[in-house]
Parts: structure tokens; C-alpha cells; sequence
């Protein structure tokens, strides 16, 4: 049965790489998953970001059984009142600084920053974006347009046009930013660019210089949501507040959900000319919803970004002692999203295929192939986090 599957995978499935990962999931709980043998992998990843609460968390479960026994799609987006979709959006604003109120939820990250885009133009009326090298965004012909690294955008080229990419952390090139900009895009920290954390002073300083010069300040909080660096959005850290938020991967529960969001007067230029400027058949799905919704109760109940920012320090601790060994020469991060710097990228490849052999989920990051990424689920507890520590160790040799 497993090779019957995996071989019907490999014909059949589109694959994005020559040696995809091909593990058989059997089932997934907490921070475990196991394969159709039974052998258990330790998911230092969740889901690429998605399983903040863990994989399968009972109350998300719960909501989603609820939900669609209710109902499942009924309509597109905008026009029914659904309360999931209510109830999630209401939810958001209230813990949102102002003007910060007002959601339109997408099926991605992606999808929600091409909608952010298109906002951004449509109410300042300007075609020029600026984004950061080492950005990653997304992959749509938009969301790619303003990512940062040259190696995924040229075979696609030509993209959107009049897209600047700055070097991001530097706040001398913010005078780039200039009167023609409808918006800026950047990342709080860039998780496919290394775990790039800026300076304390970088994201205000944009925040003063898009004000100045009258363009939008996009913050993709994609990766950075919902507890993953210790404070419930990662812009809390610098009390930079941006004119539009896009969400995704853990704002779903597990489930695939996105959104932008913004302040009423801005987001009611979808509205008209034209009207339905902006429209999407599954965005806000009610089954997304209700598991967004149980999910970030957990987070908020379970305090589970005060346990970020604590158990992210100690495992940054325990793994700086280990540079050194392995080629891994510098570790960095912010709550559970932690970068392991390695000398080269052989010795990354390396420590990820070993770590692998350790029962151990994590991977190079997609922009930086000197860098292995740990995001676990914020429910990791101690145990798993000392087993996963040691076999880390032993991956390193």
C-alpha cells in the first residue's frame, strides 16, 4: 500500500523538486507524525508555519465537525453572512491596534498579498511598489513580483512592472521610497531569507518614511503570526502599526485560510469603482474560519506566545552551545522561529539529511541554502523539545 502510493505520487502529483521529502502520513497530532509504518517524526516545522497549536488540536477538530455539519461553501465571498466568517473577522479587530478593523479573508498568504497589492493601488492611485531583497512573499505572478530573490523570479520574467527591490535592514535606503510608491512590502522578519531579524530602529523608520511620502506600508505577517516570535503579531515588538496586515498559514488552524487587513476607509475601496473590484469564490471558507477561530482562541487562552518567547530563548541557548560542530557557525531567532547558520551549504545539506535519519522535520530555508529553520508548533512541550535538541546534537556529529 505505501509504495502503491508513493509511486501513484510521483506520477501523478506535480512534484516541485527532484527529491521530494515522500514521507506517507499516517496521521499527525501535537508536534508528532507518524508514516504509514508507524515510525515517528518530530515536526520542527508545523506544517511550514501552520500548526501553531499543534497538528489536529481537538478543539479545532470540534469547530470543523460543528461547522460542517452547519454548512459547508454556500456563496462567494462577500455577499452571505456567514458566522464563522463573522465571528473571525470580529475577533481579529478586536485584538488589531486601530484602524486595524476590517478583514478580507483569501485561501493563502499569496492570495491575500495580491489583494493587498491591488488595494494599495487602487486607493493611492500609484503603480510603483518597493519590497526588500531576500523577501519571499509568495508564488502568484503578483505575490512574486515583489519577492527578493532573482532566482525564482527570472524564469518568469517579465513580472509586474515598477516594483524597486531596497536591501532590507538598511535605513539609509529608505530614501528611496519616494512620492510615485502605492505601497511598501516587508516581512518583520524574513523567514525564507535566513531568519533575517532587523534592527530595532529599521521598521519604524519605514513606517516614518512611507508616511512622509504618502505610500502604504504592507506588513507580511504570514510566518510572524499568531505567537510564532513571541508577541501575538510580531510588529508588537516595535509598535509600528501598518496600514495593511496579511495573514495566513497558522491563521487557519490548519485549515487553508488567509487575509489582509485594514482600516474601513481603506478597504472600502473594493467596494466601488468598480464594484466587486476585488472578488474570490472560496476565500473565508466557513470551515477555515471555524478552525481559525478555535485555533486562536487556543493561542490566547494557552498563553502559547508567552511559551514561544520562553522556550524559543532556552533552545536558542542550548543550540548556540553547539557552534561549531557540524559547520553550524551561528544561530539566531525570535520566539519559535529560529535560524541555524551553517559554514557552506554542503554542511546545511548535511545536517538536514541527518537530522532527517534522526526522525527530525526541518529544512534549508528557500532563499538562504545555508540556513536550516526550526518553527515548531507552540505547543511543543519540554520533553519533545530536549529530544528534539539531542538528536539535533547528534545530526551535527
Amino acid at each position: 500500500m505505501t509504495g502503491d502510493l508513493r509511486a501513484l505520487f510521483l506520477r501523478h502529483v506535480c512534484q516541485t523538486s527532484d527529491g521530494p521529502m515522500g514521507l506517507v502520513v499516517r496521521d499527525a497530532r501535537g508536534a508528532t507524525i507518524h508514516d504509514a509504518e508507524g515510525r515517528e517524526f518530530l515536526d520542527l516545522l508545523a506544517g511550514m508555519g501552520v500548526a501553531n497549536v499543534g497538528h489536529a488540536h481537538p478543539e479545532v477538530v470540534a469547530a470543523v465537525r460543528t461547522q460542517a455539519e452547519r454548512h459547508l461553501h454556500v456563496m462567494v465571498y462577500g455577499e452571505f453572512v456567514q458566522e464563522a466568517q463573522v465571528r473571525l473577522a470580529a475577533r481579529l479587530a478586536g485584538l488589531l491596534p486601530a484602524p486595524l478593523s476590517v478583514a478580507y479573508f483569501t485561501s493563502s498568504g499569496a492570495e491575500a498579498v495580491d489583494g493587498a497589492l491591488k488595494t494599495a493601488r487602487k486607493a493611492t492611485g500609484r503603480r510603483r511598489f518597493v519590497a526588500f531583497a531576500g523577501g519571499f512573499h509568495g508564488d502568484t505572478w503578483g505575490a512574486l513580483s515583489v519577492g527578493g530573490n532573482p532566482v525564482y523570479r527570472r524564469p518568469f520574467e517579465p513580472l509586474l512592472p515598477d516594483v524597486d527591490l531596497l536591501p532590507f535592514d538598511e535605513v539609509g535606503a529608505l530614501a528611496d521610497i519616494d512620492e510615485r510608491t502605492a505601497a511598501v512590502i516587508v516581512e518583520p522578519v524574513q523567514a525564507e531569507g535566513g531568519v533575517r531579524i532587523p534592527q530595532p530602529e529599521f521598521l519604524p523608520a519605514l513606517r516614518r518614511r512611507c508616511d512622509d511620502v504618502g505610500a502604504l506600508l504592507v506588513l507580511d505577517e504570514v510566518v510572524t503570526g499568531f505567537g510564532r516570535t513571541g508577541r501575538l503579531f510580531a510588529h508588537e515588538h516595535h509598535a509600528v502599526v501598518p496600514d495593511l496586515l496579511v495573514l495566513a498559514k497558522a491563521l487557519g488552524g490548519g485549515l487553508p485560510l488567509g487575509a489582509f487587513v485594514g482600516s474601513p476607509s481603506l478597504m472600502a475601496t473594493l467596494r466601488h469603482d468598480p464594484p466587486l473590484a476585488h472578488v474570490t469564490t472560496f476565500g473565508g471558507h466557513p470551515l477555515s474560519c471555524a478552525a481559525g477561530l478555535a485555533a486562536l482562541e487556543v493561542v490566547l487562552r494557552e498563553r502559547l506566545a508567552v511559551r514561544a518567547a520562553a522556550l524559543g530563548a532556552d533552545m536558542r541557548q542550548q543550540l548556540a552551545a553547539l557552534v561549531g560542530r557540524g559547520g553550524l557557525a551561528a544561530v539566531r531567532g525570535i520566539g519559535l522561529l529560529l535560524g541555524l547558520e551553517f559554514v557552506d551549504a554542503a554542511a546545511c545539506s548535511t545536517f538536514t539529511r541527518r537530522a532527517w535519519e534522526q526522525g527530525l522535520i526541518l529544512n534549508w530555508t528557500l532563499h538562504r541554502d545555508t540556513v536550516a529553520r526550526l518553527a515548531p508548533p507552540l505547543v511543543l512541550t519540554d520533553d519533545e523539545a530536549a529530544r528534539a535538541l539531542a538528536r539535533i546534537a547528534t545530526a551535527l556529529g
